[in-house]
């Protein structure tokens, strides 16, 4: 049963940026390193975000309770102030690139701003889901039983869809994000930040066992790399 439990919660999880990666990135190398290289980006945004939090639990001198809770909000906050400033950076980047790409190759059509936003996005994405899913996802081979104690019996499926939600969300933020950039229509900079910080601040708002399992945004991210 647990075997059934991880097989069938990965799937669920990425089995559709797996499949959107197989018809849509596989076939052309120069999509795969933007891919790779958005995924990069975001373990980037990671790492700086890490070492703010690191820096603000030493200087709290790590202390617990109520204090812990606030000190996870600015942390997710904060996660996803980087996390979009390293959208903005990559943008800028590719923006280069598809320019130089343009001026050594006149003649062959250099990708599109809308497609590097896709490609982009499902980097970004597919790292997120990694990070934040990979422990819970190992915790499904056991040994333990899910909801014993009260909890949401159904922990390992909610994170599943949740982390595909996520994933998809990233891909549509990148597409927005980057469209914003383009037509120079900044507002839309400012919805993808707040909606990035309403998805990850669920847990927060939401209360009860099951809506445990919301909380695999940058604060789980941040617990993991910080542990």
């Amino acid at each position: 049963m647990t075997a059934a439990v991880f097989f069938g919660c990965t799937f669920i999880a990425f089995g559709p940026a797996l499949a959107l990666y197989i018809f849509t990135i596989a076939t052309e190398p120069l999509r795969i390193i933007f891919l790779i290289v958005g995924a990069f980006f975001w373990l980037l945004s990671l790492l700086l975000s890490s070492l703010v939090w690191f820096m603000t639990r030493t200087i709290t001198d790590n202390k617990d309770g109520p204090v812990q809770k606030y000190l996870l909000m600015f942390g997710v906050l904060v996660s996803v102030l980087i996390q979009e400033m390293f959208r903005f950076a990559y943008y800028k980047i590719l923006k280069k690139a598809n320019e130089g790409l343009k001026s050594i190759n006149p003649d062959e059509s250099a990708p599109s701003m809308r497609l590097l936003a896709y490609v982009s996005g499902l980097g970004f994405g597919i790292m997120s889901g990694v990070f934040s899913f990979v422990n819970t996802l190992s915790d499904s081979l056991g040994p333990g039983t899910v909801g014993i104690r009260g909890d949401s019996p159904q922990f390992f499926l909610n994170s599943a869809f949740m982390t595909l939600v996520i994933i998809l969300l990233h891909i549509f933020w990148g597409i927005v994000f980057f469209d914003g950039c383009e037509k120079k229509k900044w507002y839309t900079l400012l919805v993808v930040l707040l909606t990035h910080v309403l998805v990850s601040a669920l847990g927060y708002i939401l209360q009860g066992p099951a809506i445990s399992a919301y909380r695999i945004g940058p604060s789980k991210c941040l617990k993991t790399t910080c542990s």
